[in-house]
């Protein structure tokens, strides 16, 4: 039997919320797998991964991929779709969510999406926007620019979206300037505010996102921190190294998208010999800390959510037990 016929006769199916669904965002390291993983156990339904990089096949340990005995016990969506040397994008997700949405629905389930990519989460309740498509002539020119250039461009230009992207990713920064030199436009300035909506897709056909709840975690920076170095820590105990060079084996440095990586691109900074393992693990809990902090700037002021603060030490059955009515 697979695994979403076993979870659609599961007990704990609840029918009169088998029309919600159930969104749930926040930084990296908040604890919202946890407490989606419970969220669905309880109320009988199935997670949608929003989160660009588990999407991977292979990249496990860095990404915190739920494990097999997790997705086990709950299905889980758009998690090892692609190969490391297939491309993925936004638009890409928006196609296997709705799909994951409407299979879910369709047995009597409850989509629960959950993830730190802001982006996907945007362009699936909103639709792509207006931003052109890469040309390859363009794109190559921009890939073989030093990225201090780069950026100097998007500072003078756009500096809006300079302040908020993340400058140590090429691939953002590129598209960025890409978009500027296409339309002339600040790239911020064709991104709407993320709000729920009923879109239509190429074909006419309406798409309603009745979110039941739209769930933003937080945690004190002290916590978030502490709880962002931990992570690391254990990602390089269970063998991020090597599960990284065996990704270099498997063409993970050909993939422009999945080589940037949080932890696979300073692993690989570390096996040129760039930095010591030590300074490497120092530099992704760095790197971490300050991509979460650029998430919750993008959750705060992109998307309209409820927000639930998170205390040390609470577990994630307490926090469900905050989210549900007492008996659900």
């Amino acid at each position: 039997m697979a695994a979403h016929e076993a979870a659609a006769e599961s007990p704990t199916s609840i029918p009169q919320l088998a029309s919600a669904q159930w969104l749930l965002a926040g930084p990296t390291a908040v604890g919202k797998s946890q407490v989606a993983l419970l969220l669905a156990e309880r109320l009988g339904g199935e997670i949608i991964s929003v989160d660009s990089m588990q999407v991977y096949r292979g990249l496990d340990i860095g990404t915190a991929k739920p494990s097999p005995a997790e997705r086990r016990r709950v299905p889980h969506h758009l998690i090892d779709v692609v190969e490391l040397t297939e491309p993925f994008d936004a638009s890409r997700f928006v196609q296997c969510a709705r799909h994951a949405v409407s299979d879910i629905q369709a047995r009597g389930r409850i989509p629960i999406l959950c993830g730190g990519t802001g982006l996907y989460f945007k362009a699936f309740l909103e639709g792509l926007g207006d931003a052109p498509p890469s040309r390859p002539a363009l794109r190559a020119k921009l890939e073989a620019t030093p990225l201090p250039d780069l950026l100097r461009e998007l500072a003078q230009h756009d500096p809006a979206t300079y302040q908020r992207i993340d400058r140590q990713n090429p691939r953002r920064v590129i598209r960025a300037v890409e978009v500027l030199r296409l339309t002339g436009r600040p790239f911020s300035e064709q991104r709407a505010d993320w709000q729920p909506a009923t879109r239509n897709d190429q074909h006419g056909a309406q798409f309603a996102f009745p979110m039941s709840r739209y769930i933003g975690f937080s945690r004190s920076p002290a916590d978030l921190r502490a709880r962002i170095d931990a992570r690391v820590e254990a990602m390089f105990q269970r063998g991020l190294v090597a599960e990284t060079q065996q990704l270099l084996r498997q063409g993970l440095a050909e993939n422009r998208t999945a080589r940037q990586a949080l932890g696979y691109r300073q692993v690989i900074e570390h096996l040129r010999g760039e930095q010591s393992l030590a300074e490497t693990i120092a530099l992704v809990k760095t790197r971490t800390w300050q991509f979460a902090k650029r998430q919750m700037t993008w959750f705060r002021h992109q998307a309209r959510l409820e927000w639930l603060a998170l205390e040390p030490g609470e577990t994630a059955a307490q926090t469900v037990a905050r989210l549900l009515p007492a008996g659900t």
